[in-house]
């Protein structure tokens, strides 16, 4: 009689059924964090063995196997923690939770991963296109393709439906951003507003909002006229946070004559309000901060940009549209397009050309009298 092979203690063990195929039963971790116990046949020993070391394998390298196909409601939140949260920006597992909150569980949560088809990828991307934008329905449509393709490499689903639905297309906004004499307006207006030195630093280097009032002392040389940018901070839920820079790294750029006044100011300033709070000053290193030394809310930075552009009569624009203002400017000034990349902190030079300049009608005619010049000048020489 042959001997019985027998497993080591948690691989599972194999029997043969009355109707003689094979059966093994193993516990494997779930999506939820459980773990529960699947079955697999076999028509021979060595054929259920093998379904088995596979289960046993999947368990040591901590890949979850549903006992049963996983509802999106289950794994999506899996994917966060698991995912998302341990190796993307906080920044980034925020948003993608809103949209798994929202959009994705409430629309899609009740389909199992296998089962889901393009017509619910479809019928998704139109209700969220209802209820909120095009722009949100194409940011849901990116949150959950990256979520069934982390399925697919688990193995919890052969392929990925997301990636044959395209995703909705976003008319690209009409940007204009100020000209040099709006910019110099809106400047002159802001001049007695508490914050005139974060506008003059997004005017004049086209920082984002959060590396603004993420800016700290620490990385502001005045002396050698240099500020480097590291830390960015965001609103997340309820909590005011410091973070890296959008593309994780630091840059260093160089302070324009404009910037170093106002900078000197905003440091006499902070001195002078950490003297009237006293013992109820909140410590921190930043630059900007309210009276009590606590960080600046980021919509209140943009409320007060919006009040002063609009108390001068200025077109309505975003505080986030100076960065392309600023771009606009050096290019007209014949700065480099690398230099002009390293300066906005982008990862990209095709995101500093492509997005980030405009061609204004000025620049348009003067290169029409270039090219009427030129043309003049060859039927002049016939």
């Amino acid at each position: 009689m042959a001997q019985r092979k027998r497993n080591p203690n948690g691989a599972g063990s194999i029997w043969q059924r009355k109707d003689g195929r094979f059966e093994a039963r193993v516990y494997v971790p779930q999506p939820d964090g459980t773990r529960k116990r699947k079955t697999v046949y076999g028509n021979t020993w060595e054929e259920c063995d093998e379904k088995r070391q596979e289960l046993v394998r999947r368990d040591r390298q901590g890949i979850p196997t549903p006992s049963r196909s996983a509802k999106l409601s289950e794994w999506l939140p899996y994917w966060l923690d698991e995912h998302i949260k341990p190796n993307r920006k906080r920044t980034t597992y925020i948003k993608y939770e809103m949209h798994v909150r929202l959009y994705l569980v409430p629309l899609l949560g009740s389909r199992r991963l296998e089962s889901l088809t393009t017509a619910n990828v479809r019928r998704m991307l139109s209700e969220v296109t209802k209820q909120s934008s095009a722009a949100t329905a194409k940011e849901a449509h990116r949150v959950l393709r990256t979520a069934m393709a982390a399925a697919c490499r688990e193995e919890l689903i052969s392929r990925n439906v997301v990636q044959l639905v395209p995703a909705p297309r976003v008319e690209p906004r009409e940007l204009r951003p100020w000209s040099l004499d709006e910019t110099l307006t809106f400047l002159e207006a802001a001049r007695t507003d508490p914050l005139y030195a974060a506008f003059v630093l997004a005017v004049a280097l086209g920082l984002r909002r959060g590396e603004i009032l993420g800016l700290q002392w620490k990385d502001v040389d005045l002396d050698r006229r240099t500020l480097t940018v590291r830390t960015t901070l965001h609103r997340g839920g309820k909590l005011l946070y410091l973070d890296t820079t959008k593309n994780r790294r630091a840059r260093v750029i160089p302070i324009p004559l404009m910037c170093v006044a106002p900078l000197r100011w905003q440091r006499l300033r902070q001195a002078e309000q950490r003297a009237t709070a006293g013992k109820d000053w909140q410590r921190s290193d930043l630059v900007f901060t309210t009276r009590s030394g606590r960080p600046i809310e980021p919509r209140n930075l943009y409320r007060s940009f919006l009040r002063i552009s609009s108390s001068a009569g200025l077109p309505q624009v975003r505080l986030h549209d100076t960065r392309h203002g600023c771009a606009s400017l050096l290019f007209a000034a014949g700065v480099a397009p690398r230099t002009v990349m390293e300066i906005l902190g982008h990862s990209q030079i095709a995101v500093t050309m492509n997005v980030y300049t405009h061609v204004s009608d000025g620049d348009r005619r003067e290169a029409m009298g270039h090219m009427d010049r030129l043309l003049r000048r060859r039927s002049h020489a016939r």
